[in-house]
């Protein structure tokens, strides 16, 4: 991980952890991870989350929008004027939210998912 490059991190809640690391608490931080271009390295950010109520919905929409800050900060910045590198960032940005979702495992933050994911 290059910890030197600040568009590879996430600062406001800058942290990293290993890929392999799960067993989330609810209360507890969920990782934002995107894998490198070499398939070896792991870009990821810590989201915390102790602060918010995730039984309520706007405690769950405030941390559906922490979980995308930070999947746009870990994934790469695409050109809108290359179609492909722009898909490509897009799609891994969706894939970092729907692991981080699915690892906090709350039904009120799947639901705020669901509805906003469908909007684009």
């Amino acid at each position: 991980m290059n910890s030197t490059n600040p568009k590879t991190r996430f600062p406001r809640y800058a942290a990293s952890c290993a890929l392999a690391l799960g067993g989330w608490l609810l209360a507890g931080p969920v990782s934002v991870t995107h894998a490198a271009d070499s398939g070896t390295d792991v870009l990821s950010a810590i989201v915390k989350y102790t602060d918010l109520d995730l039984a309520t919905h706007q405690g769950s929409l405030e941390l559906y929008q922490r979980i995308v800050a930070a999947a746009r900060q870990v994934c790469p910045l695409a050109n809108t004027a290359d179609l492909s590198a722009l898909a490509s960032s897009r799609a891994c940005e969706t894939r970092a939210i729907a692991r981080a979702v699915s690892e906090i495992n709350s039904p009120a933050l799947a639901a705020v998912y669901a509805a906003y994911s469908k909007e684009g």
